[in-house]
C-alpha cells in the first residue's frame, strides 16, 4: 500500500521567510495525524546550515515518522549558463540533503517560463540540467522526481513545463532508474488540463503524488477553460478545499495508478485553512487508499 506524507502548507512562510515557526512545532501539530511522513521543503531556514540536516531528520524520527520527499525548486531554464550552471549546483546539494535527511525522492522542475524562450530552447537546456544531476541523484541513493508544477510560491513567471503536452515532451527525453514523475492532479486544473488525461500519459512514470484537491468558486469547468488565468497564474474562480471535496476524481486517480502498479508515497498539500481541515484530507486519502490497495 502507499504510504502517506504531508507538507506544510499552510506554514510556508513561517517556517521559509519569517522564521516565526520551528520545525519541531511543525513535527508536532502533524505528529497526531496518523500519517507515515512528513514532506519537507529545501528552504526551510532551518534547513540553511548543512549541521543541521542530521538534527532535523532526528526530531521527524523520534515521532515515529519518516522524511520520504524533499520539495525543491531548482530554475533549470535560466538563459544565462553560469546561472544555469549555479541552479545545477544548487539541486545537487539538495540532493545530499535529501539523502542526509533521509529521503528517497528530491523534486526538480523544469524552471521559470521566460518569455525569450522559445519551446526548443527551453526543452533542449531543462532537459541537459536535469540530466546534470543524475549521477549524483545516483551516488547518493535519491531518485529525482519532476512534477506537473504550477509556479514556486517565490517566482516571477509560471512553470515552463506547466503545460501537459510541453511536460510530457520533456520526460520522454529523460530515461534513467533515478528520474520519475510527481503527479500533481490539481496543478492540471491549473494548466488548463485534464488531470486524468495527462495520468493517462505519464501513469508508468509516476513514482510519487501529491494529492490536494481545489473547487470552483463560480461559474463551470467550461470558464475555466476560457480563462486565461488558467495558465499564467492562480485562477481566480479556483479555491483549496479539503481533499474529496473539490474537482478531482480520487476514485479515477487511485483505480489508474493501482493499475499501473504505482506503490510510492502520496503527499497531501492541504490545511490551507486550519489543521482541521488537513485532519479531514488525511482521513479521507487514508480511506481511499485502504480501498484501493486492500
Amino acid at each position: 500500500m502507499p504510504k502517506l506524507a504531508a507538507f506544510p502548507k499552510a506554514f510556508m512562510r513561517a517556517l521559509v521567510r519569517d522564521g516565526t515557526m520551528t520545525l519541531r512545532e511543525w513535527v508536532d501539530l502533524a505528529a497526531p495525524l496518523g500519517l507515515d511522513g512528513l514532506e519537507y521543503y529545501s528552504g526551510f531556514l532551518e534547513l540553511a546550515d548543512p549541521k543541521r540536516w542530521p538534527e532535523a531528520r532526528r526530531t521527524v524520527e523520534s515521532r515515529g515518522l519518516v522524511i520520504p520527499m524533499l520539495c525543491c525548486s531548482p530554475d533549470f531554464s535560466q538563459p544565462d549558463p553560469e546561472l544555469r550552471r549555479q541552479e545545477v549546483e544548487k539541486e545537487k546539494m539538495w540532493i545530499r540533503m535529501a539523502a542526509t535527511l533521509g529521503a528517497g525522492y528530491c523534486r526538480v522542475l523544469s524552471g521559470q517560463r521566460r518569455p525569450e524562450l522559445t519551446r526548443e530552447q527551453g526543452l533542449a537546456i531543462v532537459t541537459e540540467n536535469i540530466e546534470a544531476c543524475l549521477p549524483e541523484a545516483e551516488a547518493c541513493g535519491v531518485t529525482l522526481i519532476i512534477e506537473n508544477h504550477y509556479k514556486d510560491d517565490f517566482w516571477n513567471y509560471p512553470e515552463f513545463a506547466q503545460k501537459m503536452d510541453v511536460f510530457c515532451d520533456l520526460i520522454g527525453r529523460i530515461h534513467h532508474p533515478r528520474f520519475g514523475v510527481n503527479y500533481d492532479p490539481s496543478n492540471a486544473f491549473l494548466a488548463g488540463d485534464d488531470p486524468l488525461e495527462l495520468l493517462r500519459r505519464v501513469k508508468d512514470r509516476v513514482v510519487t503524488m501529491h494529492a490536494s484537491d481545489r473547487y470552483l468558486a463560480e461559474g463551470t469547468l467550461e470558464d475555466l477553460r476560457r480563462d486565461e488565468t488558467g495558465a499564467e497564474g492562480y485562477a481566480k474562480r479556483l479555491r483549496h478545499g479539503a481533499i474529496g471535496q473539490g474537482l478531482n476524481d480520487y476514485d479515477a486517480i487511485f483505480s489508474t495508478l493501482r493499475g499501473a502498479g504505482f506503490d510510492g508515497w502520496v503527499s497531501i498539500e492541504d490545511g490551507v485553512d486550519g489543521m482541521e481541515q488537513l485532519a479531514e484530507s488525511v482521513r479521507f486519502v487514508r480511506a481511499k487508499l485502504q480501498q484501493y490497495w486492500p
